[in-house]
């Protein structure tokens, strides 16, 4: 609305320098984080080896960001300060981008709302000092410094004090700091990062990552090590996929690895940390037949591939980037992370062992008995000798023990192999009618008889529908639905893949569709609101997989009606062969809602439960 008078033409006027870069600090720099990341990137994108990142008061009074990179001359650093000056490219081609920078805006942002000093020193050069407060920049003097560049910003966002009032607390904006490092540490298993807090004058090291060494699995296994710490790699898996110039590496983790949320998800493009609803989507998408819709996959994935295929160019942030083909790009997440989860096998995460110990772990209520209070070998063998008799009779009255049937005439040429010495080991007992105790060669085996079979009898059921298609059920009279002629082209142009989940549909004119056939398996469906679901997700994610979920969802509840049910009891022979088709099938190490069906726990474990170590 034009609030000015109908008589006052208003003027067209070119705004001054000083404006100018406080509109756009207002873009690139959105919080003490966002500062943080331009800076190290800047380091990073200098060569830099290692990175040491300082910050006080979550980051509003203080930060300063030292590197050992190329440095700059005491000529350059007036050119850093003024807008759209970089060395990233020469603007001849902005998609051919191989750096973090390449805008040009982010110290003269910085300047333009904080206090900010840039001392910096290039090889065969003296070292030089520029000082910027409130976009005001004084001259160039001589400084003292051995190498790299040091970046210090005080007092962020002193010149436009209304940004002030929408910063969290001090503890919020140093946590996002700390979330911004970790990302770009991930980035950069070669590069050293340290991150301070110098808060009151103190010196406090919240984060530290050394460089790592060796080749690109080994290295970034290292790094996600030091980030995401020792419990994601020991239940991570490694992807390493490629299709069309798109290449995916990183590491996924186990369904039964997974959190309440989504903050151990981190994804790169060209070795820039992203936050894109795509590949948020489709790694979502890859875990839908392995977690219940409250549990959140952890991840570190990187795709790589030839710059004009992405456009990191979208928002001055830089965290969004648009794909040329983005089905190519979802698929690839898909396939390559289904592919690992199966290649996985039955394994549960070593978490869950963890957890189950620790849930049995005695509280210390009885004083210790040391060696000298213990009884003497003789007293232990006249005590045993005189229990024997009723151990004998609870062995034979009680034992819970499952013995092989073995038949008179089917002696075997060659000793078979062990069954203990099997992943799943040899069923020993059931306890109530629900929990299957094997025996491994190092351990012992806890499986959910009925979370175990549900898996597995789904597994059968989505193979088979794999193998036979799935019936579509044809309706007596087309259902037509009214859409737009945008949505109509949208929803026709998958409608072969909709037809191969059994949802045929045919154009109707103008931007209307006929809907002939549904899956039967779906029983009675309202067409309509199916197929603005579809629309829905076709929008969001450029792709529908929301039949197939339907689908899925039945298969799940069909398999868990059908599976064998607590409280039945099994016998021996029933017992080892759900042990032997677990080990057989992808996915048997968590049923159909993302849950563990078996428990590992070693022996060494449990023999320290028991203090015999």
């Amino acid at each position: 609305m034009n609030t000015h008078s109908p008589n006052i033409r208003p003027v067209i006027r070119q705004l001054d320098e000083a404006a100018i870069n406080r509109i756009a600090a207002g873009e690139v720099v959105e919080r003490p984080a966002s500062a943080v990341k331009e800076l190290v990137e800047n380091a990073i994108d200098a060569g830099a080896r290692r990175i040491d990142i300082a910050h006080a008061d979550g980051g509003k009074t203080l930060i300063r960001v030292a590197d050992d990179g190329c440095g700059m001359t005491a000529d350059e650093l007036p050119l850093a300060l003024s807008r759209h000056a970089t060395s990233k490219i020469d603007g001849s081609d902005l998609l051919d981008i191989h750096s973090f920078g390449f805008r040009g805006e982010a110290l003269p942002s910085l300047g333009a709302v904080g206090r900010l000093t840039i001392t910096s020193r290039a090889e065969g050069a003296e070292a030089a000092e520029i000082a910027v407060s409130g976009g005001t920049v004084a001259g160039v003097k001589p400084a003292a410094l051995n190498r790299g560049t040091v970046v210090a910003l005080q007092d962020l966002f002193y010149a436009t004090p209304a940004r002030l009032k929408f910063m969290r607390s001090d503890r919020a904006e140093a946590q996002a700091i700390g979330d911004v490092i970790k990302r770009l540490a991930m980035a950069e298993p070669s590069v050293g990062f340290t991150l301070r807090d110098v808060t009151g004058g103190g010196d406090r090291v919240t984060f530290r990552a050394d460089p790592q060494s060796g080749d690109l699995f080994d290295a970034l296994r290292g790094r996600l090590g030091q980030v995401m710490g020792r419990e994601f790699i020991e239940n991570a898996l490694a992807v390493d996929a490629e299709r069309e110039g798109f290449r995916l590496t990183g590491y996924a983790a186990l369904p039964t690895y997974s959190r309440g949320s989504s903050v151990a998800q981190y994804l790169f493009v060209n070795g820039r940390p992203v936050r894109d609803k795509l590949l948020i989507g489709a790694l979502r998408g890859a875990y839908q037949d392995f977690l219940s819709r409250d549990r959140h996959p952890a991840a570190a994935l990187f795709i790589d591939c030839d710059p004009h295929k992405v456009d990191v160019n979208v928002h001055p942030a830089k965290s969004e980037v648009r794909f040329r083909d983005p089905g190519l790009v979802r698929g690839l997440i898909v396939s390559a992370l289904r592919h690992a989860l199966a290649e996985a096998g039955h394994r549960a995460s070593t978490t869950v062992a963890g957890a189950t110990l620790g849930a049995m772990r005695p509280e210390q209520t009885q004083p210790r008995v040391y060696q000298m209070d213990r009884p003497s070998p003789g007293a232990r063998a006249a005590a045993y000798q005189a229990q024997a008799p009723g151990f004998a009779e609870l062995r034979d009255s009680w034992s819970a023990r499952v013995e092989a049937i073995v038949e008179p005439d089917a002696e075997p040429d060659h000793p078979a192999q062990p069954v203990e010495a099997l992943p799943l080991g040899a069923a020993r007992g059931q306890v109530h009618e629900n929990y299957i105790i094997a025996q491994t060669a190092d351990g012992m085996v806890i499986v959910d008889q009925h979370a175990a079979h549900e898996r597995l009898v789904y597994e059968k059921l989505k193979r088979q529908m794999a193998e036979n298609g799935v019936a579509a059920q044809a309706l007596l009279i087309p259902e037509v639905v009214d859409l737009s002629p945008d949505d109509a082209a949208r929803l026709l142009a998958v409608a072969d893949d909709l037809s191969r989940m059994g949802l045929t549909l045919e154009p109707f004119g103008g931007g209307a569709v006929a809907v002939r056939e549904t899956p039967a398996i779906l029983g009675e469906v309202n067409a309509k609101a199916l197929i603005l679901d579809i629309l829905d997700e076709l929008f969001d994610q450029g792709s529908s997989a929301l039949v197939q979920e339907k689908i899925e969802a039945i298969l799940s509840r069909v398999a868990c009606h059908g599976s064998i049910r607590s409280g039945r009891r099994m016998r021996g022979e029933e017992m080892n062969a759900l042990l032997r088709e677990m080990e057989a099938t992808p996915h048997s190490g968590q049923c159909n809602h993302g849950r563990p069906t078996y428990v590992e726990l070693k022996l060494a474990d449990i023999e320290r439960l028991f203090g015999r170590t």
